[in-house]
């Protein structure tokens, strides 16, 4: 078995080849591609046969970065994501830098500042933000474990990272809230 280190740096490598990978998150396990990459982003929306109206969740790593992947950053963005102890995504406008058919029509894109140990070392060996998507068929019910992932979805990825399949957490998908820059945001999932 491969040490944490050497499955990073197999994951990073994948995701600079343009392919797509499984790996565990803060939430659930989750499909993942270099979020930069149209041709990636391509395959995953193919893999989960979802529309691309449906934008997809993106990882940084720190809230450093997020001024690289929108014109502005609300500041209420720096309260909210201190704020949460649970993981959250915030929808942004004036999304930029990114795929583009990762950000959705009104140029606003999904972001989850990540804390998870392995996504963050992960995030930054790749150097760029990654694609994180539940990792079922789209209409499927969602897989809490790394053994209720169908062989669909196992055999459809380019990389399997082999870190956390045994391991059974209390995983549950992140709260999104729509912000808008005039600082008035939405909860659309909690």
């Amino acid at each position: 078995m491969n040490t944490f280190e050497e499955e990073v740096a197999l994951a990073a490598e994948a995701l600079k080849s343009g392919k797509t990978i499984l790996y565990p998150t803060d939430t659930i396990w989750g499909i993942g591609c270099d979020a930069t990459n149209q041709k990636s982003v391509n395959k995953v929306y193919k893999l989960k046969q979802r529309k691309e109206n449906k934008s997809l969740i993106v990882l940084l790593e720190s809230t450093d970065k997020l001024k690289d992947f929108m014109d502005e950053v609300p500041a209420m963005a720096f309260d909210l994501i201190n704020a949460s102890n649970n993981p959250l995504t915030i929808v942004y406008p004036g999304a930029r830098n990114l795929a583009k058919n990762l950000v959705a029509s009104d140029r606003t894109i999904a972001i989850r500042v990540t804390a998870d140990p392995f996504c963050v070392a992960l995030l930054k060996a790749f150097g760029r933000p990654i694609v994180s998507t539940s990792a079922n068929i789209s209409g499927e019910p969602t897989a809490i474990s790394y053994s209720q992932i169908s062989s669909a979805i196992k055999n459809g990825v380019d990389h399997i990272v082999n870190q956390e399949q045994t391991v059974v957490k209390q995983m549950k998908a992140s709260t999104i809230i729509k912000l808008e820059i005039n600082g008035t945001f939405l909860i659309l999932r909690s």
